[in-house]
């Protein structure tokens, strides 16, 4: 029988990518002023290339679930705060809740080489949002909740396996001049390789 424990990942033994000029970590929240003018995006659509948005990650390798719950002072057009796993520059997803045209979306930007971006527009604002993602074999499936109960799947996209990734939250503000975002209860699962379980099955002593 396999046990798995999911406990909340200690925030400050994190790392920054593009550490932002104010953040506090207080009891296991996040709280950070948004970088100006900063996002993540590649090449597609708009044809520019940025990567300087606010990221606290934790390295991971392996197969893994992770959740947060995100709350944010949204502004102005792409306003935005979630989830980023990233392996390199070229290869990342970001999911949680952006900021478009008044309205509150729930937004996916996948990028392999090139970004490409899904929205489920929501038909009022929200609070927070729970945003999870599960990392299985060569795909990483994104979920939201608004309770941290019901969960709906939001994207299934692909990402090289048995790779190292950087996981954590994320925000960024392309359009304006900064917000604050907050993140809470931000947690990872550890989850046994299933092709190592099926081995292990196959050759039973």
């Amino acid at each position: 029988m396999t046990i798995m424990v999911s406990s909340a990942q200690s925030l400050e033994k994190m790392q920054w990518f593009n550490e932002p000029e104010s953040w506090t970590i207080d009891n296991g929240k996040l709280v950070m002023d948004v970088t100006p003018q900063s996002d993540y995006w590649r090449v597609s659509h708009y044809g520019f290339t940025v990567d300087d948005a606010p990221f606290l990650y934790t390295l991971r390798g392996g197969e893994f679930e992770v959740k947060v719950k995100i709350s944010g002072k949204y502004k102005v057009r792409f306003d935005q705060a979630g989830l980023m796993l990233r392996i390199d520059k070229e290869n990342y997803v970001k999911a949680g809740i952006e900021f478009v045209d008044g309205k509150y979306n729930l937004s996916a930007v996948v990028t392999h080489g090139t970004s490409d971006w899904s929205v489920i527009k929501l038909d009022e604002p929200v609070d927070f949002v729970w945003i999870k993602a599960v990392r299985r074999l060569d795909a990483i499936e994104i979920f939201y909740s608004f309770d941290d109960e019901e969960y709906t799947m939001m994207r299934n996209c692909w990402m090289q396996d048995n790779t190292p990734i950087m996981v954590g939250m994320m925000a960024a503000c392309p359009d304006g001049n900064g917000f604050e975002a907050t993140f809470e209860e931000f947690k990872i699962k550890h989850l046994p390789d299933r092709r190592r379980l099926q081995w292990l099955k196959n050759n039973q002593e």
